[in-house]
C-alpha cells in the first residue's frame, strides 16, 4: 500500500510540475505578448505623429514654398499693372489737358 501511495504522489508531483511548467511558459508568454504590443502601440503613436510632418517636410513643403512665390509675384504683378494704369490715366488726362478743344464737347 506504501509504494501505491508513494506512486500516486509522485505521480501527483510530476503532475503539478508539469501544471507549474505550464503555467510559467503560459505567463511567460503573456508578459511578452503584453510588452510587445504595448511597445507596437508606442512606436504606431509615434508614427502617426511625426508622419504627417516629415511627409509635409520632404513633399509638400517645396510645393506650397513654390505655390505662395507664385501668388506674391501674380500680386506683384497685378500692382504694377495698376500702377502702369494710373500712370496711362494719368497721360491721357495731361494729353486732354493739352488738347482740350478736341475732348470736350462744343457748347
Amino acid at each position: 500500500m506504501r509504494n501505491n501511495m508513494e506512486s500516486s504522489n509522485n505521480q501527483t508531483q510530476e503532475e503539478i510540475y508539469r501544471l507549474v511548467k505550464e503555467n510559467n511558459k503560459m505567463l511567460h508568454g503573456m508578459r511578452r505578448n503584453a510588452f510587445l504590443g504595448g511597445a507596437f502601440k508606442v512606436i504606431f503613436w509615434i508614427a502617426l505623429i511625426i508622419a504627417p510632418i516629415w511627409f509635409y517636410q520632404t513633399y509638400l513643403s517645396p510645393v506650397v514654398d513654390s505655390m505662395l512665390k507664385s501668388i506674391n509675384q501674380v500680386g506683384d504683378a497685378g500692382a504694377n499693372a495698376q500702377s502702369q494704369f494710373r500712370e496711362l490715366q494719368n497721360v491721357l488726362q495731361k494729353f486732354q489737358s493739352q488738347i482740350p478743344s478736341v475732348f470736350q464737347p462744343k457748347k
